[in-house]
C-alpha cells in the first residue's frame, strides 16, 4: 500500500505540466512615448528593415485580410478606430494615436469599426 501510494505521488508531482504565465496585453499610445516636459521632443519607435511607410484606409466594418508580414512592422493608427488580431490570440483595440508592434511570419489581420485610415511602417 505504501509503495502505491510513493508511486502516486510520484507521478503527481512530476506528470504535472508548468503554466507560463503571459502578461496583459496592453494597447500603445504614440502620447506615452513622450515623458519629458520639453516644447519638441524625439523617440526613436522602430528601425525599419524595408524602408516603407504605406497609407492605409479600411471602411467601416470591413477587413485587411489575415496575411503574414516577412519582415517587423508598425502599426499605427491616424484616424478611426479598428482592431488589431493575431494568430498568437492577440487582440487589440486601436483608436487615433495608438500602434502596434507586428511580428514577421504571424497572421494576422485588421478591422476597421469605422472608416479608418493606418500607417504601415516596414
Amino acid at each position: 500500500m505504501k509503495k502505491s501510494l510513493l508511486l502516486f505521488a510520484f507521478f503527481a508531482l512530476f506528470s504535472c505540466k508548468s503554466v507560463s504565465v503571459v502578461e496583459p496585453i496592453k494597447t500603445m499610445n504614440l502620447k506615452a512615448l513622450h515623458t519629458e516636459p520639453k516644447d519638441v521632443q524625439t523617440v526613436l519607435l522602430f528601425v525599419p528593415s524595408e524602408n516603407k511607410v504605406v497609407s492605409l484606409q479600411i471602411a467601416k466594418d470591413k477587413q485587411l485580410a489575415e496575411h503574414i508580414t516577412t519582415v517587423p512592422a508598425v502599426l499605427v493608427c491616424v484616424s478611426g478606430s479598428g482592431g488589431y488580431s493575431d494568430e498568437s490570440g492577440r487582440k487589440l483595440s486601436l483608436k487615433s494615436g495608438d500602434y502596434v508592434k507586428i511580428e514577421p511570419n504571424i497572421k494576422h489581420w485588421v478591422d476597421a469599426f469605422e472608416d479608418s485610415n493606418f500607417l504601415l511602417i516596414k
